[in-house]
């Protein structure tokens, strides 16, 4: 049963994204990723199962962690392609950083700031065309990271601290 200092998410202080923000640094080289549809990053802890003596059930040991995500774009920028098709040519691998920024002016939850360190694309799309389709064309892409900061956090909303 709740107490009577129960409080609820107001449907306002939802995050909405369209003013979200994707900057992508390379080097020295600082570029606004504008044409950026949707970001997903999730970091995924590795576990080992421990046998615990007087338990029939067995324990889990988080030994370590990999960081992987997926990005769509529109079609609009050859930047992956010349990257990938250096690689190509080089074997020279290229890595960056993802710096992601979520802001509604709209929500008490304020602004959150975070960037994936070491970003390295699994694969990019060289040519594509639908003449099928009305829809703007649009790329997708698997990376992983190695690291993550987090500059400024989302502001705590009212009732969730106890």
């Amino acid at each position: 049963m709740p107490n009577d200092n129960w409080v609820t998410m107001l449907g306002a202080d939802t995050v909405n994204a369209h003013m979200a923000k994707c900057f992508i640094t390379i080097g020295d080289e600082r570029y606004n990723a504008m044409n950026a549809i949707n970001v997903s990053a999730k970091v995924e802890k590795e576990k080992k199962e421990v046998p615990i003596l007087g338990q029939t059930g067995k324990g889990h040991k988080s030994t370590s962690w990999k960081g992987s995500g997926s990005a769509k774009f529109h079609y609009n920028s050859s930047f992956f392609r010349r990257k990938m098709l250096e690689f190509m040519a080089t074997g020279e691998d290229f890595y960056f950083d993802m710096q992601i920024i979520n802001e509604d002016p709209t929500s008490k939850s304020g602004r959150q700031d975070i960037t994936l360190i070491n970003c390295n694309f699994d694969s990019a799309v060289i040519a594509a065309f639908d003449a099928d389709s009305d829809d703007p064309l649009e790329e997708e892409m698997d990376f992983t990271f190695e690291s993550v900061k987090m500059g400024q956090e989302f502001t705590l909303l009212p009732g969730m601290s106890m």
